[in-house]
């Protein structure tokens, strides 16, 4: 059995109110939709979801308002054996909300209202130093103040802790920050904000990965879809396909994705074997509705044709 390492995530927590419609509206316009659901989400929680049922150990750290949103998180995370001792309530701030159109072919819309996810800030991880200390990997996103961001990266590469980061909400990046991750996994128009290269293909991947990298990033997935996964590590390209799925929701994958490469990671897998991994829950969660109500469990991994899990270079 292996042991699996320490994983931390730093990131947001939010309630997803979701309604799928044949296709996304156009400013001013009124549309019928379908199905109307409410699902916990936000990017932090949904990695720790991901890393959890990948079998990870997992604690999230993350701020809440003091309501009915905000306890309720606790209890399902609590009920997916992630450590909550460290989802701080915010008193002066409701928690986290996400309004999501998905249209028919699976592709969505997102607007958030941050709430208390705002006000997660360096003094809250003051207060989770000995967590975070104890950490072998830390996973952030950007749905929390970026100086929170950059202080736990800081924190955690004088202490040789690995920092994942998806930079999710995109938006440029101090090059002091990537200086401080091991990994950095963008989807195209992360990677695009990120190096300048407007990202459509392997080819242009690849440029984009080499600006990023020479920022100080060790190295860069950067996530492309149903086109697969590009990996640059130090001077080596690797690529991984992605399985073909008939996709209903892409809600999430990009977070399934981060949490199953940190899991993998943490079993001392490669980072090649770690996004083989992540491709394959990757693939199981967008055929499915929802954010969190579509990640896989490890066990349902095995179901997966694993022979479309090429790698070229």
């Amino acid at each position: 059995m292996i042991h699996a390492k320490k994983i931390v995530v730093v990131g947001s927590c939010n309630t997803d109110m979701v309604i799928k419609a044949d296709r996304l509206p156009v400013p001013g316009e009124t549309i019928l939709g379908g199905t109307f659901f409410m699902n916990p989400g936000g990017k932090g929680a949904n990695q720790a979801v991901a890393a959890a049922r990948m079998g990870g150990n997992v604690t999230l750290i993350s701020k809440t308002g003091n309501d009915v949103f905000g306890k309720q998180s606790v209890m399902l995370y609590t009920a997916e054996n992630i450590k909550t001792d460290y989802i701080f309530s915010d008193p002066k701030h409701p928690s986290g909300v996400a309004l999501i159109t998905v249209d028919a072919q699976g592709e969505n819309c997102i607007v958030v209202a941050s709430g208390a996810n705002a006000s997660l800030s360096p003094s809250d991880i003051d207060k989770a130093s000995t967590e975070i200390e104890g950490a072998d990997l830390i996973l952030m996103q950007l749905e929390i103040p970026i100086e929170t961001v950059e202080y736990v990266a800081e924190k955690a590469q004088k202490k040789g802790i690995k920092v994942i980061l998806n930079p999710a909400p995109a938006r440029a990046l101090s090059d002091n920050l990537l200086r401080n991750l091991y990994i950095i996994i963008p989807n195209k128009s992360e990677a695009e904000i990120l190096s300048g290269i407007k990202v459509t293909d392997i080819e242009s991947a690849k440029l984009a990965a080499n600006i990023i990298s020479a920022k100080g990033v060790n190295i860069v997935v950067i996530t492309l879809g149903s086109q697969g996964a590009l990996i640059k590590e130090n001077d080596d390209f690797q690529f991984v396909d992605a399985l073909k799925v008939e996709a209903l929701d892409t809600t999430a994958a990009g977070d399934t994705f981060c949490g199953s490469v940190c899991v993998g990671l943490s079993e001392g897998k490669s980072v090649l074997e770690s996004v083989k991994l992540a491709a394959r829950a990757a693939a199981i969660t967008v055929t499915r509705m929802g954010a969190q109500s579509s990640i896989p469990y490890r066990s349902e991994l095995s179901s997966l044709e694993v022979e479309h899990l090429k790698t070229s270079i």
